[in-house]
């Protein structure tokens, strides 16, 4: 019976990434296209971690779920990682692997199709099965300005997909999932590198846009360094994180790990503020699904207005320094009123 496989990645704090729910709702779609092949999780793990996860894969729709556990993998380890992933995809060869395109995703899934001579197609934004039953697998190219479906003629088929590109199940896809350990043969794997410790970087607690619920982007219409600066103001009074077009990226007005688009992150904010930027296709693929979405731009023809459930017409330089106005008069008679609501008690 065909298979398809998910990496199931652990974060540095004990979680399973978020990427894994989304693409296991995707699998259940494609796996209907496959007459209904089986959909499995292979997770590496420390010791014992694993039961906290059962009964996420029970609730996730996974038929099975093969489990590597040990003390040696508290922490990432390519070589250790990549060396048990490759044994036991070589015992159940799936038909389909996919992997989040995370920072582990994107070191592991290489590693793994280069060690099984088979394809990978990195940072899709979309997947299918086609007429023949092959993973269509679809990403940008030429920077963005092309997208490029791609079939791979070996099995595994792999795939790495960005996080948000795909949504959860709306609810739970409740299987009898097997559970299957495997005791990983890791005693002769030569280790290159040493764990020391994890330091987390300074921009991180800053822009977390991958689960922020508000979003402020500029875009080239902020022209310089004084525009992003009057930005990243704005979204620090209503608690935002601060995103970027890739044209304010290639200005050198903001850095290219807070670019939104194609060729940058896939977000879905409660709300995304996008100031100054025009629209183009390759930026909205990467915001369109936020559930609110406001507009400012001085061009009241920018296709960014089609996408938007509220536009303003007028110039960002204006249009800011009043919205952080009303924003701290509003939190100052916020304040004024619980102060009342004390002294009166």
């Amino acid at each position: 019976m065909s298979n398809i496989l998910l990496y199931a990645e652990v974060t540095k704090d004990d979680f399973l990434h978020t990427v894994l729910f989304e693409l296991s709702y995707k699998a259940q779609e494609l796996s209907k296209k496959m007459n209904n092949a089986d959909v499995s999780a292979l997770l590496i793990c420390k010791t014992g971690l694993s039961e906290s996860f059962k009964e996420a894969f029970i609730n996730s729709g996974f038929d099975y779920v093969y489990i590597a556990e040990d003390d040696s993998f508290t922490h990432y380890s390519t070589e250790l990682y990549s060396k048990v992933a490759i044994d036991i995809i070589n015992e159940i060869k799936p038909d389909i692997m996919l992997i989040g395109a995370t920072t582990q995703g994107r070191d592991i899934a290489p590693r793994i199709s280069a060690s099984l001579h088979t394809g990978l197609t990195a940072d899709c934004i979309g997947l299918d099965i086609n007429e023949n039953g092959q993973l269509a697998a679809t990403r940008p190219t030429f920077g963005g300005k092309l997208m490029a479906t791609i079939l791979c003629k070996r099995l595994p088929q792999m795939a790495t997909v960005r996080p948000k590109v795909f949504k959860p199940a709306p609810e739970n896809i409740v299987k009898d999932t097997k559970f299957i350990y495997i005791k990983p043969e890791i005693e002769n794997i030569e280790k290159r590198i040493e764990f020391i410790k994890f330091v987390k970087g300074l921009n991180t607690t800053i822009n977390e846009l991958d689960s922020a619920e508000i979003i402020v982007a500029g875009g080239k219409g902020l022209k310089n360094e004084a525009g992003f600066a009057l930005l990243k103001n704005f979204a620090e009074s209503i608690g935002a994180c601060v995103g970027a077009s890739r044209g304010a990226v290639d200005m050198g007005l903001a850095s290219a790990d807070i670019q939104i688009g194609q060729t940058g992150k896939t977000v879905t904010p409660k709300l995304y503020i996008a100031c100054g930027i025009s629209g183009a296709i390759q930026h909205i693929v990467g915001m369109q699904d936020s559930d609110k979405i406001i507009a400012i731009n001085t061009d009241e023809k920018a296709p960014i207005f089609e996408h938007c459930d509220c536009g303003i017409v007028g110039d960002a330089f204006e249009i800011i320094p009043e919205l952080i106005k009303i924003i701290k008069k509003s939190n100052n008679e916020q304040i004024n009123s619980w102060q009342k609501t004390i002294n009166n008690k």
